[in-house]
């Protein structure tokens, strides 16, 4: 157990299990209550973030049992059915968290990423369009990633090339759209950006099958053999069971 997650369970047993210097059960006032149950939600976030899914559930339905409404306990629940691969529980449990907080980004966000994962595109796009909305939501970028990764799955290459381009406005350091926009430039022949595209996924993130693949086929275009070849290397020993590496078998 962490250090943060032992503090905040001393936290959440002393506010429930002890009275004060004055004899008052602090759970008899709604302050007190309140203290409680936020302490019970992070302890139960605290747990998710250390990957503890069934040791999450019982703060948070501790913090449930003090507010059944509460928005941050029923999105900590829906993601921890979702680990759990209960999409039944994650899904009602996300409605339930929008039921009392329907405008909030990190929530729609976060259940547009289930949706999308359900491969419920067209409901997963509408949740991140309303995650979108709220210009000063800290991870807006990654929204609008997400947004060209579901209109590439509707088959909207040119909305999905638009979300893409709004990501890396907001944050330039965005390696999956980095990606996404180097193979979109690639496939339209337009190889200049298509390579920057590339150099700047390739400094931010390691690589993958993907995009060792695309590192082969742009270097054939620049007809540089030697990192054509040294990115075959690697899909060979990193990935050679993928279908990136068969593909790049067939090309040459």
């Amino acid at each position: 157990m962490s250090l943060r997650v032992a503090l905040l369970l001393c936290f959440a047993t002393l506010l429930v299990g002890c009275v004060s210097t004055g004899n008052v059960d602090p759970m008899s006032t709604s302050k007190g209550r309140e203290e409680a149950r936020q302490a019970y939600v992070q302890l139960g976030l605290g747990y998710l973030q250390q990957g503890q899914m069934e040791r999450a559930k019982a703060p948070l339905k501790k913090a449930l049992e003090l507010n059944g409404s509460d928005a941050d306990a029923n999105a900590a629940l829906a993601l921890v059915f979702q680990a759990e691969m209960e999409p039944e529980l994650a899904n009602q449990y996300y409605e339930k968290a929008l039921s009392a907080r329907s405008k909030d980004a990190r929530i729609l966000n976060n259940y547009g990423s289930f949706l999308y994962q359900q491969k419920r595109y067209k409901e997963a796009y509408e949740r991140f369009e309303q995650a979108a909305d709220d210009n000063l939501y800290a991870e807006r970028a990654r929204v609008f990633e997400n947004l060209g990764m579901t209109a590439l799955m509707l088959g909207d290459r040119v909305t999905a090339r638009e979300h893409f381009d709004k990501a890396l406005r907001l944050d330039r350091q965005q390696p999956r759209a980095l990606l996404e926009m180097a193979e979109l430039s690639f496939e339209d022949r337009h190889y200049v950006p298509a390579r920057d595209y590339y150099d700047r996924f390739s400094q931010l993130s390691e690589q993958n099958a993907r995009s060792l693949l695309l590192g082969t086929r742009l270097a054939k275009v620049y007809d540089d053999r030697n990192k054509a070849a040294s990115y075959g290397l690697l899909l060979k020993r990193l990935y050679p069971g993928t279908p990136e590496y068969q593909q790049y078998l067939s090309e040459q």
